[in-house]
């Protein structure tokens, strides 16, 4: 790849910290290829982090779970006077609200655009006029993408069916991919008793309720296993749980809650399984992918996204969605493996991130896409 100096590329997405935990090394690959990156975003905690890459930081307002249309208006009036300003050569969009405002105001200022859809978001979870509006927003504002990456093929096809975008400008990304550098298989800690854990917002739609009751059954007949929660409780999602109602869980003894972490390593070091019973509309879940990196048995749900990150009875299990018996089940069959079986089982799941998840898959195309931008514009 030849080093491209002085060309700006703006990386947008909802939040500072979105971009700093999922967008990282991203940024440092773009910067050390020569570009000049502005990140654009909701400035919050992370926004030191940011900065500390070496990247300028732009802050936007998004408000990303409203639905207030006077000021996703004045998102997009914001974005748009900032790629008028700075004029980029290609702008790469990341997160619902972003996909659709960003490449609107690309497509007015005639910039370039790469979207990269993470999840059908509302477009799976709802079916009337909401629905139908995103559809719409989305088929405005994709109409001249340079390129629009999926997650899932699931995703991909339901674009291309709707008549959204064209095959053609699609491509698949392995998720957001894992640096198999900083996620790394440990040493294993023989746990006496099994460990469970779920890593997400603490939102209804990421199968929290579903895991919860099945904790509260399975520590009926297994009172030592421990089962674990980490992350942001009281976020801004409308299926946000509150912390009181994760209080009450912990002081029942059903879940230890382990709050937020910047470094989740040291968590799922700790544990032998990552369970996520999601049925929100995901992309590939971050948090499997970086559990897998780490060696552990992974158990989610047999739905798009999820389910790329398990091969059934290798490296995990997949139950239904919000189906907690069948989650109690796989959960069961975990419990009760002999402790070399387990190990077997988590190594099997770093196999399978090395060989599919890899990030350098993810970087590569996205320098491959940009490159052929720099070239049809001659600069």
């Amino acid at each position: 790849m030849h080093k491209l100096h002085d060309s700006y590329i703006i990386v947008a997405a909802n939040t500072s910290w979105g971009l700093y935990n999922f967008r990282k090394n991203l940024i440092l690959s773009l910067l050390a290829e020569g570009y000049r990156v502005v990140a654009i975003s909701s400035h919050d905690d992370y926004l030191g982090k940011l900065q500390s890459l070496g990247c300028e930081c732009i802050n936007i307002g998004v408000d990303s779970g409203g639905k207030n249309p006077f000021k996703d208006i004045k998102t997009i009036i914001q974005l748009f006077n900032v790629y008028r300003k700075i004029q980029p050569l290609v702008v790469l969009h990341f997160t619902p609200k972003i996909c659709i405002y960003s490449s609107i105001a690309c497509s007015l200022n005639n910039i370039s655009f790469i979207s990269n859809i993470s999840g059908l978001g509302v477009l799976s979870s709802e079916h009337g006029f909401l629905s139908k509006l995103v559809k719409f927003l989305y088929k405005l504002s994709q109409r001249k993408a340079s390129k629009v990456f999926f997650q899932n093929e699931i995703d991909r096809s339901s674009f291309i069916d709707s008549k959204i975008v064209a095959y053609d400008i699609t491509d698949r990304l392995p998720g957001s991919g894992v640096d198999l550098d900083y996620f790394t298989v440990e040493k294993y800690k023989k746990n006496t008793n099994v460990k469970f854990i779920l890593v997400a917002r603490m939102l209804y739609a990421k199968g929290i309720v579903e895991y919860v009751d099945a904790a509260k059954h399975i520590k009926k007949i297994y009172p030592n296993v421990k089962f674990y929660l980490l992350g942001p409780a009281d976020v801004d999602n409308p299926s946000a749980i509150s912390q009181s109602t994760i209080d009450s869980w912990s002081n029942k003894g059903y879940i230890d809650y382990l709050g937020s972490a910047k470094d989740i390593r040291k968590y799922l070091s700790n544990v032998d399984c990552v369970v996520l019973p999601s049925y929100y509309a995901e992309g590939v879940p971050k948090s499997l992918l970086e559990a897998g990196a780490m060696g552990k048995i992974i158990v989610t749900t047999d739905t798009a996204g999820c389910r790329d990150t398990v091969d059934e009875g290798v490296n995990g299990f997949l139950c239904a969605p919000k189906n907690v018996e069948d989650l109690i089940n796989k959960l069961e069959v975990v419990i009760n493996m002999i402790g070399s079986d387990r190990i077997h089982m988590g190594l099997n799941s770093r196999k399978k991130m090395e060989k599919e998840f890899d990030e350098k898959i993810v970087l590569d195309k996205y320098k491959e896409e940009i490159f052929q931008i720099y070239n049809e514009e001659g600069t």
